[in-house]
């Protein structure tokens, strides 16, 4: 696998961003490895956790080995404390994510594919919440979106996060009283999904049994199976630990349709 750290300038942010990239490549002379280089390749955009930037994957998981072996491109920005939204007092994290973002990697690195079939979105904790939004209000862009240990609920995370105090969610969401219901609430974006006539996206959910947002995670699949959404649900004995995601990232390679066929 190739191994990228770019900085390019992003028109919807105004300034100069940081991510990181992997891209399959052939490894035939590499001991240990095996990948191979794709011209059209499925690409996963990975997302962080709120303590985090985009380097955590990379730092604490095998992310490279496993996206090698299934020659797969992986996409990991940094979106700081935002939530991945357009927030209230900052930047436009969610436009930058869920839209801007793509079409770049496509413009800087011809070999992924440009089909929205290719092009999924996974994360955790923070990152989890932005995957699946991904997958709920950006549909047209991603089809499948999967969420590990997930802040499932934002309305709830607001509500009894000790992270942070109350001025900190006001600057990402704006007045807290509009947020049930809002674009930012998962909840309202299953419901919006499920009678609209975007295209169809696959979700996958897992969350720990001993993780304190595990009742979030039980309380979105239910909302989400109810409205006839297609949802891989899974938990496990686990808590908000490193450990626990380095294993279900490979879950999750595993779920995504990747086509052995490629080269």
């Amino acid at each position: 696998m190739a191994l990228l750290e770019i900085t390019a300038h992003s028109q919807t942010l105004n300034r100069e961003v940081d991510f990181l990239v992997i891209l399959p490549e052939d490894t035939s002379g590499m001991i240990g490895m095996e990948s191979k280089e794709s011209v059209c390749c499925p690409t996963l955009y990975l997302l962080h956790g709120m303590s985090d930037d985009h380097t955590i994957w990379l730092r604490r998981t095998s992310i490279e080995r496993y996206a090698g072996e299934k020659g797969l491109a992986v996409v990991m920005p940094a979106a700081d404390l935002s939530f991945y939204t357009n927030m209230a007092m900052g930047e436009n994290y969610w436009d930058f994510i869920s839209q801007e973002l793509p079409a770049l990697c496509r413009s800087l690195f011809p070999q992924m594919s440009r089909r929205r079939e290719d092009t999924f979105v996974a994360g955790l904790s923070m990152g989890g919440y932005g995957a699946l939004k991904c997958g709920l209000r950006a549909s047209d862009t991603f089809s499948y979106a999967a969420g590990l240990s997930s802040c499932a609920d934002i309305v709830d995370t607001v509500k009894r996060s000790g992270l942070a105090g109350k001025k900190y969610w006001q600057d990402i969401f704006g007045d807290l009283r509009k947020l049930p219901g809002s674009f930012n609430d998962l909840f309202a974006a299953a419901s919006d999904l499920a009678k609209g006539k975007l295209p169809p996206v696959r979700f996958y959910i897992w969350c720990g049994t001993e993780d304190g947002l595990y009742p979030q995670s039980v309380r979105l699949r239910d909302h989400m199976l109810s409205l006839g959404l297609p949802l891989t649900y899974e938990e496990s004995a686990g808590s908000h630990m490193w450990s626990c995601w380095d294993e279900k990232i490979q879950t999750v390679l595993n779920w995504l349709p990747l086509r052995k066929e490629e080269k």
